[in-house]
């Protein structure tokens, strides 16, 4: 595919400042796209990503915005349209995740993990549809483990994701007449700072798997890039797993 796919387009991601998001972030600015990142604590490494994307010859800011606050999510989103005049593709990559077994997990981490990674990109995807161009796309970032739940201490996390499906499918019926698609995307077990590939846990999760290796986030990124281009416009209401084969 053309480098500069996206040319012309402009991308909102949330939590773009590490991880799967980042690379996201990196990956749609090289296929041309202007991009938006938001972050919470990591100022720097946001500067970091934004600074790679600027010195490749492409355009981007971070914008402090915690997903917990619905308020300022919005915000962040006014303040993309302000920067760049547009918007064309929502990343939803933001998430926490909080595991323990179901008698020892906290009512409050069950409800954190709902407001990041459910209602966040429910006021997210809101947010942007009221700016997206007809022919946009929401993408978001669920996990493998919402359609499968290999191990214990999962019911927070997995539950929030599965529930990302639904709204995703939602999203899709809403939208399409305008041409918009929504559409999530589930990792499996990729190498970031939040589970890296020489972790404690990552040779129990390597056993589960077909491909016997970490993801890498610029392979998420991959798949991202390809349901925001013109190629994966036909593409709605899909549930797409990269996961190395561990819930074959």
């Amino acid at each position: 595919m053309s480098s500069k796919q996206l040319a012309g387009k402009v991308a909102f991601v949330t939590g773009g400042s590490r991880g799967i998001g980042a690379a996201v972030a990196r990956r749609l600015a090289r296929d041309g796209a202007s991009v938006a990142l938001t972050y919470v604590n990591g100022e720097g490494q946001a500067r970091a990503v934004v600074d790679e994307i600027e010195a490749g010859g492409g355009r981007a800011v971070a914008i402090k915005a915690d997903g917990r606050n619905a308020q300022a999510l919005e915000k962040a989103v006014d303040q993309a349209m302000a920067a760049f005049g547009r918007l064309d593709i929502l990343v939803n990559s933001a998430g926490i995740w909080r595991a323990a077994p179901i008698d020892t997990l906290s009512l409050a981490d069950f409800d954190e993990s709902m407001e990041v990674n459910l209602r966040a990109p429910f006021v997210a995807s809101k947010a942007a549809a009221r700016y997206m161009q007809d022919g946009g796309r929401i993408i978001s970032i669920g996990s493998n483990l919402a359609e499968r739940v290999m191990d214990p201490g999962l019911s927070a996390y997995a539950t929030s994701k599965a529930a990302l499906i639904g709204l995703t499918k939602a999203l899709a019926r809403d939208l399409g007449a305008r041409g918009i698609t929504a559409n999530i995307v589930h990792p499996g077990s990729t190498d970031t700072d939040m589970n890296p590939a020489d972790g404690p846990h990552a040779e129990h999760q390597r056993q589960k798997m077909a491909t016997p290796r970490f993801g890498e986030a610029d392979e998420i990124a991959g798949m991202v890039a390809w349901l925001a281009s013109s190629e994966g416009r036909f593409v709605t209401g899909a549930s797409l797993t990269i996961d190395g084969g561990a819930n074959a």
